[in-house]
């Protein structure tokens, strides 16, 4: 089954997730998964022309294995609003073979842990990205900002480009020479100062 929906998010750089975790946990946020690896490629034409509109073909595994479509975005007070789509499938595997098939090929591959919350109605995650912390909150746009000052939140810098884009600014500014994104690409290089 498709699920689709119009994604509000805010994104957060919050260097300190434990601090977020504890603000979470006393303000008796429910967790909804541990802490997980995700895998996550991203697909484009060759032309460029997804990225370059705006759009986002991505596939992830986790505990499963989802297929997702993002239209552009929009963006207010550090508030991103955009249609998403997104399936459960089968195999992982099977579905990058599929969409290479279908001229279709990978733009990047990046990876994180997550660990999910919900809390007043919204959706939290705590990510750790081979470049940094960053927590998302996602509900409507009254909601997102209630719980930034429920959770001590307000005085985070709110990034308004996606993971790809914050990867491919910290990439640029440190002269690296990977497509990737991943914990082994990050190995051994400091980026405290760069977001």
């Amino acid at each position: 089954m498709c699920e689709e929906w119009q994604e509000v998010e805010v994104k957060l750089y919050t260097p300190d997730l434990n601090a977020v975790k504890k603000s979470l946990e006393a303000a008796k946020a429910i967790p909804l998964s541990l802490r997980e690896f995700e895998k996550n490629i991203r697909y484009d034409r060759p032309d460029g022309s997804l990225t370059a509109a705006g759009i986002v073909l991505r596939l992830r595994r986790d505990r499963a294995t989802r297929l997702t479509y993002k239209a552009d975005a929009s963006i207010e007070r550090g508030i991103v609003s955009r249609f998403e789509a997104e399936v459960e499938v089968f195999d992982f595997d099977s579905m990058d073979m599929i969409l290479k098939r279908l001229g279709y090929e990978v733009a990047l591959i990046y990876e994180k842990y997550r660990t999910a919350y919900t809390f007043e109605g919204s959706y939290i995650v705590l990510d750790e990205l081979p470049y940094g912390n960053f927590t998302e909150i996602e509900g409507d746009e009254t909601m997102i900002e209630l719980v930034i000052e429920a959770l001590g939140l307000v005085a985070c810098r709110r990034m308004v480009g996606s993971y790809v884009d914050i990867f491919l600014d910290v990439k640029a500014r440190l002269g690296l020479d990977a497509r990737d994104c991943t914990f082994e690409t990050f190995r051994g290089v400091d980026v405290q100062e760069l977001i």
